[in-house]
């Protein structure tokens, strides 16, 4: 039953934060206060990243909006890695979950489409099913050294 909450959770949570506007989820505040000093900004400078239709860089957007643009699409990714090893737990093979994370993901997107000063992009789709796998890959690979560790003895 723990198993459901956790799901649960983990999609409220994402309806939660796509239904929120970008001024309502933006961060700049927070790193201009926090991150004052600009660390890593002649690294980040080397970086630009191709999304939708144009190049996002420190250049283009300025130091903070891009730390938060990275923040952001690391946090999309990490959240369905979760949501991926969540529903491992229900012992579903590796691509039926892969699947539902990507319908997920085209839910949230679509939802997301709703909200006013948000877009639907198949890239974010693309980076959460990415998320996904990588969840998937560090679940089995985590499970694998179980098991062996568990045979060895």
């Amino acid at each position: 039953m723990k198993k459901f909450y956790f799901i649960g959770i983990l999609l409220v949570v994402l309806v939660i934060f796509s239904s929120m506007t970008a001024e309502q989820q933006s961060l700049q505040h927070f790193l201009q206060t926090t991150l004052s000093t600009k660390p890593f900004e002649a690294q980040l400078s080397q970086l630009a990243i191709p999304y939708w239709d144009t190049i996002v860089s420190v250049d283009e957007r300025g130091y903070f909006a891009f730390v938060e643009f990275l923040i952001r699409k690391s946090a999309h990714f990490l959240m369905f890695a979760t949501i991926a090893v969540a529903l491992l737990q229900f012992r579903l093979h590796p691509i039926i979950v892969l699947i539902i994370a990507f319908g997920i993901a085209l839910g949230d997107e679509f939802r997301q489409s709703f909200t006013p000063g948000r877009t639907m992009t198949m890239q974010d789709v693309w980076l959460d099913s990415a998320g996904a796998v990588f969840g998937i890959v560090l679940w089995l690979t985590y499970s694998n050294l179980m098991q062996q560790k568990a045979t060895s003895r």
